[in-house]
């Protein structure tokens, strides 16, 4: 019986000892198919995983070909089968495959309602410069949404709009979003003596546009992701709530060069017999999305890949995918130097271009490169986002999973 006590004291030493010296995932994702702790060497042959129970979920979108349904599993690492070192959760993805991008496309979008992008004095009778919506209590970065009940969709609908206001009743009921709240306010409009109309003092905005880079395509659903990152407002720096937009080719004619302390770009124009177009349903922290018709088409993969989830990135080469000039994808080599698992945005990664013809022609990461896509392994893991402003070379990478997890909710809404 003695014996059998201090055995039990040395096992139960032993693994309390294991757990200091053996680093044990509590969480991590897997293949169907799998079950494996992730360790190496020895470790993965004394130490076994159990399964505890399950907890069928859906992390990524239903929408895409392949069904990409995951089941959370409560698992237990045991050494030897036997006894027990810790417990952790294990998500099981079904696999999904994705054509990757890099085609450089034109995005152009209107936006729900007209954003306020600056005040204006408008000048009364007497040479008085007046700003009424500001009195009104509506702010840069406000997005107007109707004015006396109508709703607005273009800067020409809010002249239109305060003017006639302005004549009929001397006032106009201002319906608009600010942050999170819908408010109505009475504006008083001044008839402005250069413009001959009524005027409440705004700036406003309904479209917005730019270049950036194609992430991914679903060869079947056509369900699209790019650039990487949230659209915002250039002169508000806020998220533009997208009513309509679309994306199409554009070709890339000319390089300014990035440097410390000013990003580079790409300077490219729309291509108007574009041979792919899509549509823009969904701006989010990790990209644009939506659904893509014509013909797309990367050199380098002739089919869809497998994508590869944010356990399977390891610090080290890569490559991405993007265009310098025209409309020719070429592939460039990176580096991963940090992955950040602890981040749901869209800098998941730091990468720094490595490839000595991609720093010659560029200086590292551009504006517009956003959205290139990040292959590993032979998996597309990820998408170019952000540049380092004092570092061209290196920049922020999104992990795809958070870009899929984003598309899912597109999906949600077409199933509902």
């Amino acid at each position: 019986m003695k014996k059998r006590s201090v055995l039990l004291i040395i096992s139960l030493l032993f693994c309390t000892f294991l757990q200091l010296l053996v680093e044990l995932p509590r969480i991590h994702q897997i293949q169907i198919g799998q079950m494996e702790p992730d360790l190496k060497g020895i470790w993965s042959s004394i130490i076994k995983v159990e399964k505890i129970s399950s907890n069928p979920t859906v992390s990524v979108s239903s929408g895409m070909s392949t069904s990409p349904v995951s089941e959370k599993l409560e698992v237990a690492y045991k050494l030897f089968g036997i006894f027990p070192l810790r417990s952790a959760e294990v998500e099981v993805m079904n696999p999904i495959k994705l054509v990757p991008g890099g085609q450089s496309i034109g995005v152009t979008l209107q936006t729900k309602g007209v954003m306020v992008v600056g005040q204006a004095p408008v000048v009364d009778k007497d040479g008085k410069s007046c700003f009424p919506a500001k009195e009104a209590g509506i702010q840069v970065g406000d997005i107007l949404l109707k004015i006396e009940n109508q709703e607005v969709k273009t800067d020409q609908e809010v002249s239109n709009a305060i003017n006639l206001a302005g004549k009929e009743k001397g006032t106009a009921k201002v319906l608009f979003k600010h942050e999170e709240q819908t408010i109505e306010k009475v504006v008083q409009p001044i008839f402005c003596s250069e413009t001959g109309r009524y005027r409440m003092g705004l700036f406003v905005r309904d479209e917005a546009a730019g270049v950036g880079t194609l992430s991914f395509v679903d060869p079947v659903s056509k369900l699209y992701g790019a650039l990487g990152h949230v659209i915002t407002d250039a002169d508000t720096n806020q998220k533009i709530e997208v009513y309509n937009g679309k994306v199409i080719a554009s070709t890339i004619y000319a390089i300014e060069k990035g440097k410390r302390g000013h990003p580079g770009e790409k300077i490219g124009s729309f291509i108007p017999n574009s041979v792919f177009s899509g549509t823009i349903e969904k701006n989010t922290i990790t990209g644009i999305f939506g659904r893509m018709s014509g013909q797309i088409e990367n050199p380098y993969f002739k089919e869809a890949i497998p994508v590869g989830w944010e356990t399977e990135i390891k610090v080290g080469p890569a490559k991405i995918y993007t265009v310098i000039q025209g409309e020719k994808i070429e592939e460039f080599e990176v580096n991963i130097d940090r992955v950040m698992h602890n981040r749901t945005d869209s800098k998941n990664m730091i990468i720094r271009v490595t490839d000595p013809r991609l720093l010659e022609a560029t200086g590292g990461i551009i504006q517009g490169m956003s959205g290139s896509p990040i292959v590993q392994n032979g998996k597309l893991i990820g998408a170019v986002t952000h540049v380092f402003v004092n570092d061209s070379q290196r920049g922020y990478g999104v992990f795809i999973q958070n870009m899929l997890n984003d598309s899912n909710q597109l999906t949600k809404k077409e199933a509902a």
